[in-house]
């Protein structure tokens, strides 16, 4: 696997800390240069100004907004991210759509972030920067609801990788999580809930045709590794693999932009419950 750039939204909360130690982790593992992107999030409204006014409107608190943040930026993770080339961008504006902006600009192989679900309503929803920048962005998506910092390095904890896959848009995910897997040279295990919407008599002719299908994808990318086909919702399924202590799972996103996106909806659910970091590829 080729990893030459990795792009990190800072936020400087606590979550946002755990992410910087595991992008700068995974920077210094495949020798890739780390984008950091700080967004004031402030709104400059449009003004229709009155026909006697005719003066300039007085941005220079942006620019000093931008300025304090830049600085910040300068010491964010220093120590964690020594030895490794960074560059810094600060931008104002909507967050999730300038991440979304940046990542078409710059085309990075990754972009780490955490979800931003707080409280208890965590497991019903996403942060909406992530979410968003789930549907619009290219690029793989690293992100979790767990993310924090580790004594132990990140690389060394890779040891099982879960490729969770929905048959419409398993290809992707299945290469990305094989490549990645070899090289922590992890066990790779693809999982599929099959049958859950099928009527009960379609149920095992539903897992008989996904044992097919996933055959046919170990055949052509060479997977090796457990196969689980069980039947139900993707995140009891999820759930009962990770038993087996996956350090990262890995599901895939639709190539084609429609009105929910590209992330399918059984993808939230995988996100927000898994107990280890997920990627969006």
């Amino acid at each position: 696997m080729k990893l030459t750039k990795i792009l990190l939204p800072v936020d400087f909360s606590e979550q946002g800390d755990g992410a910087a130690e595991q992008a700068a982790a995974l920077a210094r593992h495949f020798g890739a240069g780390l984008i950091l992107l700080h967004v004031n999030p402030i709104q400059v409204p449009a003004l229709i100004s009155p026909r006697e006014f005719s003066g300039p409107i007085d941005t220079g608190w942006i620019a000093a907004l931008e300025a304090q943040a830049r600085k910040e930026l300068e010491a964010y993770h220093k120590d964690d991210l020594a030895g490794i080339e960074v560059r810094k961008i600060v931008v104002t504006g909507d967050p999730a759509a300038s991440v979304v902006d940046v990542a078409h600009i710059e085309r990075p192989g990754l972009i780490v972030m955490p979800t931003h679900g707080y409280g208890p309503f965590r497991k019903f929803l996403l942060g909406s920067v992530t979410s968003k920048v789930l549907h619009d962005v290219d690029a793989p998506v690293w992100t979790g609801v767990h993310l924090q910092r580790s004594t132990q390095p990140m690389w060394k904890r890779i040891g099982t990788v879960i490729c969770a896959i929905d048959l419409r848009t398993a290809e992707a995910a299945v290469v990305w999580a094989r490549d990645f897997a070899s090289e922590f040279n992890a066990e790779l295990m693809v999982v599929h809930a099959a049958g859950e919407s099928e009527p009960p008599n379609r149920g095992a002719a539903a897992a008989a045709e996904a044992c097919e299908h996933i055959r046919c994808l170990q055949k052509k990318f060479a997977l090796r590794g457990e196969v689980l086909i069980e039947e139900g919702s993707p995140a009891r399924v999820v759930q009962a693999a990770t038993s087996r202590n996956a350090d990262l799972i890995v599901i895939g996103r639709s190539r084609v932009e429609g009105v929910l996106g590209r992330l399918r909806p059984n993808a939230y659910s995988i996100v927000r419950d898994a107990p280890c970091p997920v990627v969006s590829v």
